[in-house]
Protein backbone atom coordinates (compact mmCIF):
# COMPACT_ATOMS: atom_id res chain seq x y z
CA UNK A 1 0.00 0.00 0.00
CA UNK A 2 1.22 3.86 -0.44
CA UNK A 3 0.64 6.20 1.68
CA UNK A 4 0.49 10.08 0.10
CA UNK A 5 1.96 13.46 1.99
CA UNK A 6 1.74 17.16 1.21
CA UNK A 7 5.20 18.71 1.57
CA UNK A 8 4.78 22.29 2.09
CA UNK A 9 7.19 24.74 2.12
CA UNK A 10 7.23 28.71 1.60
CA UNK A 11 7.67 28.26 -2.29
CA UNK A 12 4.97 25.38 -3.02
CA UNK A 13 3.76 22.14 -2.26
CA UNK A 14 3.91 18.60 -3.65
CA UNK A 15 2.54 15.19 -2.88
CA UNK A 16 4.72 12.20 -2.24
CA UNK A 17 4.07 8.80 -1.77
CA UNK A 18 5.73 6.73 0.10
CA UNK A 19 5.08 2.60 0.46
CA UNK A 20 4.72 0.70 3.98
CA UNK A 21 7.89 -0.76 3.52
CA UNK A 22 9.47 2.69 3.16
CA UNK A 23 7.33 4.17 6.24
CA UNK A 24 8.65 1.06 8.25
CA UNK A 25 12.32 2.00 7.04
CA UNK A 26 11.37 5.37 8.42
CA UNK A 27 10.45 4.22 11.70
CA UNK A 28 6.87 4.95 11.65
CA UNK A 29 3.59 5.28 9.34
CA UNK A 30 2.57 8.75 9.65
CA UNK A 31 3.78 12.16 8.83
CA UNK A 32 5.74 12.39 12.13
CA UNK A 33 7.93 10.00 11.31
CA UNK A 34 8.45 11.52 7.76
CA UNK A 35 9.23 14.66 9.01
CA UNK A 36 11.51 13.10 11.64
CA UNK A 37 13.06 11.80 9.23
CA UNK A 38 14.19 14.79 7.07
CA UNK A 39 15.09 16.35 9.72
CA UNK A 40 17.42 13.72 11.49
CA UNK A 41 18.83 12.54 7.74
CA UNK A 42 18.65 16.03 6.30
CA UNK A 43 16.56 14.92 2.98
CA UNK A 44 14.87 11.99 1.50
CA UNK A 45 14.59 10.71 -1.78
CA UNK A 46 10.54 9.58 -2.45
CA UNK A 47 7.88 9.83 -5.46
CA UNK A 48 6.22 12.52 -6.42
CA UNK A 49 2.43 11.96 -7.42
CA UNK A 50 -0.01 13.41 -9.49
CA UNK A 51 -3.34 13.09 -10.76
CA UNK A 52 -4.13 11.00 -13.94
CA UNK A 53 -6.48 8.96 -15.96
CA UNK A 54 -5.95 5.41 -15.62
CA UNK A 55 -6.58 2.89 -18.17
CA UNK A 56 -10.31 2.93 -17.53
CA UNK A 57 -10.87 6.75 -17.48
CA UNK A 58 -11.08 7.00 -14.10
CA UNK A 59 -8.68 9.49 -12.08
CA UNK A 60 -6.20 8.61 -9.92
CA UNK A 61 -3.15 9.26 -8.05
CA UNK A 62 0.24 7.80 -9.82
CA UNK A 63 3.57 8.31 -9.59
CA UNK A 64 5.10 11.06 -11.85
CA UNK A 65 8.98 11.20 -10.90
CA UNK A 66 11.56 10.67 -7.90
CA UNK A 67 12.40 13.87 -6.32
CA UNK A 68 14.77 15.19 -3.31
CA UNK A 69 13.74 16.62 -0.22
CA UNK A 70 15.95 18.53 1.57
CA UNK A 71 15.45 19.15 5.40
CA UNK A 72 14.62 22.85 6.05
CA UNK A 73 12.94 25.15 9.17
CA UNK A 74 9.72 25.67 7.55
CA UNK A 75 8.96 22.54 5.76
CA UNK A 76 5.32 21.30 6.71
CA UNK A 77 4.55 17.19 6.16
CA UNK A 78 1.38 16.73 6.44
CA UNK A 79 -1.25 13.53 5.55
CA UNK A 80 -2.76 13.86 2.41
CA UNK A 81 -6.19 11.84 2.09
CA UNK A 82 -7.78 11.20 -1.44
CA UNK A 83 -10.93 9.90 -2.73
CA UNK A 84 -9.16 8.72 -5.73
CA UNK A 85 -7.41 5.54 -6.35
CA UNK A 86 -3.68 5.31 -5.26
CA UNK A 87 -0.96 3.57 -7.85
CA UNK A 88 1.64 1.78 -6.15
CA UNK A 89 5.38 2.95 -7.11
CA UNK A 90 7.11 -0.51 -6.33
Amino acid sequence: MTTLFKIVTVKDEIVIGLSDAELDALGGRDAGAVARALKTRGELTAWQYAVRKAATGELEQAPRQKVGLLAHESLRVEPYPTPLAVRSHD
